[in-house]
């Protein structure tokens, strides 16, 4: 199958968040055919949910549509390197693949901080890949947080 990326809906997902009053990020859980199974933008504020990320919230989904807590050959795409508890998330499901944009220094848990999928005890490491939509998803990001400073 031809790689297509799903990084534009993501990124949609995230401007709607930002619009929200929400922390620009946004999610897209893809089908091993290729076909949208759920999307989100964070929603910690809205759902007073400090776990309501933009990837939490689009799993959630996904399983509860394929009726599965597993989404294993299923695909994630993810405007900001997802946190710790993200990553956790995404190994606990056996998600194949994740494509981030924007890395995330300060909060990350894959490329950075406690680097989730690369630990001994991680149940699941699935293929990433970083940088999709990266300028974009850090446009976003930087927009947000200057107009709240």
């Amino acid at each position: 199958m031809e790689f297509r990326s799903f990084m534009e809906q993501a990124l949609e997902e995230a401007r709607a968040a930002g619009a929200r009053g929400e922390v620009p990020v946004g999610a897209v859980v893809v089908s091993p055919r290729g076909q949208v199974v759920a999307q989100s933008g964070n929603r910690t504020r809205e759902l007073s949910d400090p776990t309501a990320h933009a990837e939490m919230l689009a799993i959630r989904a996904a399983c509860a549509a394929g009726v599965s807590e597993r989404l294993v050959g299923h695909d994630l795409y993810v405007t900001l390197e997802p946190c710790a508890m993200c990553a956790a998330a995404i190994a606990a499901a056996r998600i194949a693949r994740v494509y981030y944009g924007a890395s995330d220094p300060k909060s990350g848990g894959v490329a950075h901080g406690a680097r989730v999928f690369s630990h001994p005890q991680a149940h699941h490491a699935p293929e990433v890949y970083d940088g999709i939509g990266a300028q974009e998803a850090e446009a976003l990001l930087r927009g947000f947080f200057t107009a709240r400073r």
